[in-house]
């Protein structure tokens, strides 16, 4: 495979006083094609609301920073979820969902958007259907439809469907009233990576909290997995691959480090430095690895299955620690001493290494 597998930062799509859309492109990182797969992000400025809309792709949404409050309607549902979003929240967003965001802090609320693009118009990029503003989807019926669908007289169509002038993203007046979120609407669909139990905890190495089918059940309906790693100053994470045949799709959210990843054909793809706000993807079966620089590393990940299963090629639970010594001795073609030195290694290390 040559396709170029250098990180990308995003770019402003669409923006106003509310806040602004951004997205990867498949023409910059032709990965995103090629995996089907779409990333974007909405960066909401105080009293900024991306307005109701649905998409033609499943997601996993994560907070990046900031507070808020979100809308989200499952179809078939009676009504929809309002729920406090923070730093560190992750929702399961399945197909067809239709989402609202608002932020009423001072900070700024960013909110990251990874998923499967094999259902949209557009193989590597979301596709969003507003259902108001100036691009809403009832702007293009005619106002007889509408007023029959929605039993209105004429005038008061007019009124709803061409009062709002503003698309995607807007601001609302100081002290106008949003919805309250309900505490009990978070369980179920809202999961916060930073408070919830760590499924890997290795000391002055790092720690992993994962997004699957038990921690979330509406991962299952996205048909994604995610997680969130968090490595120390110094410390590499594994060498490894996911041996179930999925993407890693993976998004740096503070510090840097160096990335190394490595096709099939055992030849080196990429070596790079990455750092806050790049994505980049890791195609099916090849193997990548990371080491932090001194400040350590944070990435939030999404993985094309909803329960994936990887392979690592170091530490204790590594293929090599489970591999009979003559097959390694032959394998590698060293001496038995040599194989026996190699084994010695890493016998209480998990995933992660700490620097020396």
């Amino acid at each position: 495979m040559d396709v170029d597998l250098t990180p990308k930062v995003s770019k402003s799509v669409y923006g106003g006083d509310g806040g602004s859309y951004f997205s990867w492109s498949p023409s910059d990182l032709p990965m995103l094609k090629e995996g089907n797969i779409g990333a974007s992000k909405i960066a909401l400025q105080k009293n900024g609301l991306a307005m109701p809309s649905y998409s033609d792709s499943a997601k996993v949404a994560y907070v990046l920073q900031g507070k808020g409050t979100a809308g989200i309607y499952l179809y078939e549902a009676e009504k929809e979820k309002v729920v406090s979003i923070k730093e560190g929240d992750a929702m399961a967003l399945p197909f067809g969902v239709t989402t609202w965001w608002f932020n009423q802090d001072d900070n700024e609320l960013v909110i990251l958007f990874m998923g499967n693009t094999c259902t949209g118009h557009k193989a590597g990029e979301f596709t969003e259907f507003s259902l108001t503003g100036a691009n809403g989807l009832f702007t293009g019926f005619t106002t007889e439809f509408v007023a029959r669908a929605w039993d209105l007289e004429e005038d008061k169509v007019k009124e709803l469907v061409g009062s709002q002038k503003g698309t995607g993203i807007i601001k609302v007046k100081d002290g106008f009233k949003m919805p309250e979120p309900k505490e009990e609407d978070r369980k179920g669909m809202v999961m916060n990576c930073l408070e919830a139990p760590l499924d890997v905890d290795i000391k002055n190495g790092g720690r992993v909290v994962l997004l699957n089918t038990k921690s979330l059940p509406l991962v299952k309906d996205v048909g994604l997995g995610a997680d969130l790693v968090r490595i120390d100053a110094g410390s590499m994470c594994s060498p490894g691959f996911s041996c179930d045949s999925a993407y890693q799709v993976t998004y740096i959210v503070r510090g840097s480090g160096r990335a190394q990843i490595v096709g099939i054909d055992g030849k080196r793809k990429m070596e790079i430095r990455v750092k806050a706000g790049n994505l980049f993807i890791v195609p099916r079966f090849f193997a990548v690895s990371k080491i932090a620089d001194g400040e350590g590393m944070e990435w939030f990940s999404i993985i094309t299955t909803p329960n994936p299963i990887f392979c690592h090629l170091a530490g204790r639970t590594s293929v090599w620690k489970a591999l009979s010594p003559e097959v390694l001795q032959a394998s590698f073609n060293v001496s038995p001493e040599a194989e026996q030195h190699f084994r010695s290694k890493r016998l209480n290390a998990e995933i992660f290494f700490h620097a020396p």
